[in-house]
């Protein structure tokens, strides 16, 4: 698997498929360099915004939620209780949100040189 330098990384417009495994719960068009955007500014930055918009988090959630949430106990031990005063489309995004960000972290360190 070739490895990339923070620099090529950004620039890298290869489907991320070709580099790392992509959950199923993440587009599989997501590229490099989305995962570079990600693991720096988070979801809500706009890097990845299927997990932000609350319909399509919704929506992925309601295909894949199991999976999602079988992955952030597998990383955390736990998943984090739904908050009281949140809708389900907001703890859709909150979910999506944090397993994606967690996903891009380890997909970033499998594609950075050391």
């Amino acid at each position: 698997m070739p490895k990339f330098n923070e620099t090529t990384l950004w620039n890298c417009e290869d489907y991320a498929v070709a580099h790392v495994e992509v959950p199923l719960w993440i587009d599989q068009n997501i590229r490099v360099q989305d995962i570079a955007a990600i693991q720096q500014g988070g979801c809500a930055s706009g890097a990845y915004m299927p997990a932000c918009y609350y319909s399509q988090a919704n929506d992925t959630m309601h295909t894949y939620g199991d999976d999602v949430l079988e992955y952030i106990d597998d990383i955390f031990g736990s998943v984090p209780a739904p908050a009281e005063d949140k809708s389900w489309r907001e703890q859709a995004s909150f979910y999506l949100s944090l397993a994606v960000e967690t996903w891009a972290l380890g997909a970033y360190s499998e594609l950075v040189e050391d």
